[in-house]
C-alpha cells in the first residue's frame, strides 16, 4: 500500500499573554499525513478493519515520532488530541476506521505515554481545510487548565480520494490558566442557580 502523500506540522509557542509573559511557557504541535483513501470510490464497504488494521498503526508511529520530535520528547508533552479529514468522495467514517480504532488510538497513546482517551474531531471537507484538533490532558482528560485547541492546514489536501489524519499535543496548559478545577468547583445545579445568595454573591462597600 502507497501510504503517505504529503506530511505537514505546525508547531507554535506561547511566550506572553497580553504584553506579559505568560506563568509557564507552552509549545503546542500537530503532525498531519495526507494519504490515499483506501476505500473511495468502493461504495458501501461493510468491513473497514483490513485496511484500519494495516494502514493506522503507520500512520500513528509516523505521526506520533515527528511529534515527540518536534515537543522534545514523550516526558515533555502533557496533553494530546487527533483529527480526521475525509476528502468528497469518501464517507466520515472511513477517517473513523483510522483514527477510533485501538489500530490508531492505542498507539499514539503508548508513544506519548498516556492513559485518557484522546480528543478529536472529524469532518468530511475539501482541501485546503482548517482542521481544529482539540487536546486534553493526556492521563486527567478532566484536568480543565489542558483544554486547548490547536490548528493546522494541508493546502492542496485532502483531496477527494484522500484522508488527512493529525495528532496534536501541548508541552503544558493554557497559558496563564485559571479558572479552577472540577476539585475545587462550587456545586452547580439549577435549583443553586435559582438561589438570590448563591447566584448573586454578597459585595462588601
Amino acid at each position: 500500500m502507497t501510504v503517505i502523500r504529503r506530511i505537514v506540522s505546525s508547531c507554535e509557542d506561547f511566550v506572553s499573554e497580553l504584553g506579559a509573559p505568560v506563568a509557564t511557557t507552552v509549545r503546542r504541535g500537530a503532525v498531519a499525513v495526507v494519504v490515499r483513501n483506501p476505500w473511495a470510490g468502493r461504495g458501501t464497504v461493510s468491513d473497514l478493519s483490513a485496511e484500519a488494521r494495516e494502514l493506522a498503526p503507520v500512520l500513528a508511529r509516523e505521526i506520533t515520532g515527528r511529534l515527540t520530535a518536534m515537543l522534545g520528547g514523550a516526558d515533555a508533552i502533557e496533553s494530546f488530541g487527533k483529527a480526521a479529514v475525509v476528502g468528497l468522495d469518501g464517507e466520515s467514517e472511513h477517517g473513523g476506521a483510522l483514527i477510533h480504532t485501538p489500530y490508531f488510538g492505542n498507539i499514539v497513546r503508548e508513544i506519548l505515554e498516556g492513559t485518557s482517551i484522546i480528543a478529536f474531531s472529524e469532518e468530511q471537507a475539501p482541501a485546503g481545510t482548517t482542521v481544529t484538533v482539540p487536546i486534553w490532558h493526556k492521563t486527567a482528560a478532566a484536568t480543565r487548565s489542558h483544554y486547548a485547541a490547536t490548528r493546522i492546514r494541508v493546502p492542496d489536501g485532502p483531496r477527494a480520494d484522500e484522508l488527512v489524519i493529525v495528532a496534536a499535543a501541548a508541552t503544558g496548559p493554557r497559558p496563564n490558566a485559571r479558572i479552577g478545577d472540577r476539585r475545587t468547583d462550587p456545586v452547580v445545579t439549577l435549583e443553586t442557580l435559582a438561589t438570590p445568595a448563591l447566584a448573586t454573591p454578597e459585595r462588601t462597600p
